[in-house]
């Protein structure tokens, strides 16, 4: 039996609209799971998901026209490395790359604030993924100005407008990609407080588990007011026409994956991606080795 699912409506409720205002809390909901969808539904959904992004995929790379970037920003247990685990598993890793953002090293620090993310830049046919990116740059560093403090901006740069600036040249920058053939996605993994903290206490209680928490985890929590208000502020200022953000729900690990798989299948598919087409002379030299092969002994 065919499990119907309604992608446009989906699509419509998880992205944040260019030009208009919105209100992180008010219109985006961590648990949401569109209404009746159930777990089983969700996986059987999105397993034909990978299947039809692996077929769109392959169609991607052997034409070579456009490149992928898709970005995942979250909060610490938002569900970045396992949304990147389960969407892509079926893609191919000849023409697929994660790239994880950590804390600037000094290299990157003597750059401008976009160069360690232009280096690696998915070329045409590959999808790259960035784990938190550029975007910490309004984010991470307007939570914690200190960061700021050590890129050295002259100061003439500075100011109040500072952010505003910021948020302009990530736009353009973005708007350059596309234009340049880079299609850029933008997923936000909307967690809310109270899962953050079930999911921390599981780091913490299950011995399986010790690894992954870090004290920097609860540093940043006390700060939850202060991120949620940078990340509305970015939104409002960076979902743009040519590259809009999506807010995922994320307090359902489930959902969250067929959400963003549905969202990066939806864009594959809107390339009209093919394989190449192939010249007479190549059909020719085709027959001749056919012909050459079935005759051989």
């Amino acid at each position: 039996m065919s499990i119907t699912f309604d992608k446009e409506k989906l699509l419509g409720h998880l992205i944040v609209p260019p030009d208009k205002k919105i209100s992180l809390c008010q219109d985006y909901d961590p648990a949401y799971k569109a209404g009746s969808l159930t777990k089983e539904n969700a996986n059987e959904l999105l397993q034909q998901t990978i299947e039809r992004m692996s077929e769109l995929q392959d169609k991607l790379y052997a034409q070579s026209t456009y490149g992928v970037l898709i970005l995942f920003q979250a909060l610490d247990t938002g569900g970045k490395d396992s949304t990147i685990k389960h969407v892509m598993s079926g893609i191919n890793p000849q023409g697929f790359n994660v790239t994880s953002f950590k804390t600037p090293s000094t290299e990157e620090l003597n750059h401008d604030y976009l160069w360690r993310a232009i280096k690696v830049l998915p070329q045409r046919g590959y999808i790259g993924i960035f784990n938190r990116s550029y975007y910490e740059e309004v984010l991470v560093v307007r939570v914690h100005p200190e960061f700021l403090e050590r890129q050295n901006i002259p100061e003439k740069d500075q100011g109040q407008h500072f952010w505003k600036k910021r948020f302009e040249q990530i736009n353009n920058f973005e708007k350059y990609l596309v234009e340049n053939g880079i299609i850029v996605l933008k997923f936000f993994l909307n967690l809310s407080k109270a899962e953050q903290k079930r999911r921390l206490l599981k780091r913490i209680n299950l011995p399986e588990k010790n690894w992954k928490f870090s004290v920097n985890d609860l540093k940043d929590r006390v700060f939850w007011d202060d991120y949620m208000s940078a990340y509305e502020t970015m939104f409002n200022h960076t979902s743009t026409s040519w590259c809009p953000w999506y807010i995922i729900p994320a307090d359902h690990k489930w959902f969250t994956h067929l959400a963003v798989g549905t969202v990066i299948c939806h864009k594959l598919e809107s390339l009209n991606l093919k394989y190449p087409s192939v010249s007479e002379e190549l059909k020719q030299q085709l027959l001749e080795a056919k012909k050459f092969l079935e005759n051989e002994n």
